[in-house]
């Protein structure tokens, strides 16, 4: 038996069949030189005899009134249940027909009365080219542990041909490097809570002189941001999902020009992009768009399962049309918030994170979200992925894609990935939401715009 973290257990609680809690990706790859046609197929069928389920993924969830909620390993899982085969029809396989696949499977919850995983194989796309799409309850893991998993499980070479699918590999401490996981665990329990107490209240302390204004840029404040856009309400069911991409020597060169970050760089682009976007809706904020933003409270080197994040909220930048101002006001946020977050215990970050959640979610439950104020316009994070190409039985892996889960009250969430040289966008937003691809193009049309006006300034 293996008990919930308060986090992972808030995953389960802010369930529904409008807003399910899992995480996915999809990954897209081309079929290795000479293979027949039945290469994803074949992949599909040696997915099944992969028997030797570990951990996490032999787990179910078990709820009862006389226990706490916890994990309970099974002994026996049945891949007809988990591991699934799809032919896209000729004609009817382009990449939009691709994504509205992904997205009726990203729709519907996962069965509770076994573990909270699936695989989907997806064959017949063009250009010798298949996909696979992945996902898992968010209470197994979060963005960055699934994509560790993910990338752990697949080839630095396309001469290497054997095949690790993911829940076949146990991830989690084992043997003296359990027992000391289990130390460090207690010592945590006695000492965290001074830690968490003193945390909140510093953390109360600097939101308390934001909303006075005696300081700026800190953190922004929760339930304070534009109540009155298309990106923001009640989430319903249905899901509608875009992309976009750039490269990241172009990411590389304004880093080196300007002395920014990805995130200061990526940040600017969606900025532009969402304030276009909701221009064309009718809406033009004249106040910064304010992101929820996770942020990763692991130690360096900690490889632990579950969830270890907050999420905060963060002012981008004042409207201006100029994007390298843009650029040094998003810079100048982050670089305080990121000054913030370190001087604060994560213990107290992650309360913070469970107390606004829970507000939310309560809100959402009582179909208040067209009504009240949202935490903040939409969520955004950022996954790294692995910098070189990865291999499935010789097939390359081209692209890959995160796909998450909707907060409460965001109709829209935004995942950056970097993989193999590219900066991907993964948009996944509620059907409700207008004209979403749009906002995929207005990503991409962002960064030209940066680029022209970082060279101009130093012309």
């Amino acid at each position: 038996m293996s008990k919930l973290s308060l986090l992972d257990l808030g995953f389960f609680i802010a369930e529904s069949e409008a807003s399910p809690k899992h995480v996915a990706g999809l990954l897209i790859f081309k079929r290795p030189p000479k293979s027949g046609a039945a290469f994803a197929k074949n992949l599909y069928r040696d997915y099944l005899a992969a028997t030797a389920v570990k951990p996490p993924f032999n787990r179910i969830i078990q709820f009862s009134l006389n226990a706490l909620p916890h994990w309970r390993a099974t002994d026996h899982v049945d891949l007809n249940q988990h591991v699934f085969f799809h032919t896209m029809p000729k004609g009817e396989n382009d990449r939009k027909a691709l994504y509205a696949l992904v997205c009726k499977l990203h729709t519907p919850m996962l069965d509770r009365s076994r573990p909270l995983w699936e695989v989907h194989v997806i064959d017949g796309l063009p250009d010798g080219q298949f996909a696979l799409y992945q996902k898992m309850h968010h209470a197994y893991a979060d963005g960055i542990t699934m994509a560790r998993w993910t990338a752990e499980c697949y080839s630095n070479s396309p001469s290497d041909v054997e095949l690790t699918p993911v829940w076949t590999q146990k991830h989690g401490g084992h043997g003296s490097r359990a027992k000391q996981e289990l130390l460090d665990l207690t010592w945590k329990e006695v000492t965290g809570n001074t830690r968490r107490f003193l945390g909140i209240g510093r953390l109360a302390a600097m939101l308390f002189l934001e909303s006075i204004k005696l300081t700026k840029n800190a953190i922004a404040l929760p339930f304070v941001s534009s109540a009155k856009t298309p990106l923001t309400g009640q989430v319903t069911s249905g899901r509608q999902f875009a992309t976009a991409g750039v490269s990241m020597d172009r990411v590389n060169a304004i880093r080196t020009r300007t002395r920014s970050t990805l995130n200061h760089i990526a940040l600017t682009c969606l900025d532009g992009a969402l304030r276009r976007f909701l221009v064309d809706q009718g809406v033009e904020l004249r106040r910064p768009i304010t992101i929820q933003m996770p942020v990763n409270l692991r130690k360096e080197g900690e490889k632990t399962a579950g969830n270890k994040i907050g999420i905060i909220q963060v002012e981008l930048s004042p409207p201006t049309d100029d994007p390298y101002v843009r650029l040094r006001n998003i810079g100048y946020s982050l670089r305080n918030v990121r000054t913030m977050v370190d001087s604060v215990a994560p213990e107290a970050i992650e309360s913070y994170t469970i107390i606004t959640g829970l507000v939310a979610q309560i809100a959402e439950m009582l179909k208040l979200s067209n009504k009240m104020p949202p935490m903040g316009n939409t969520l955004v994070s950022n996954v790294p992925g692995p910098k070189e190409h990865l291999y499935i039985r010789g097939a390359r892996m081209e692209e890959m894609h995160p796909i998450s889960t909707l907060p409460p009250s965001n109709l829209l969430n935004i995942t950056l990935f970097s993989y193999a040289g590219d900066l991907f966008f993964g948009l996944i937003a509620t059907d409700e939401l207008p004209n979403l691809e749009r906002l995929g193009t207005y990503v991409q049309e962002a960064f030209t715009e940066l680029e022209q006006s970082v060279s101009d300034a130093h012309a």
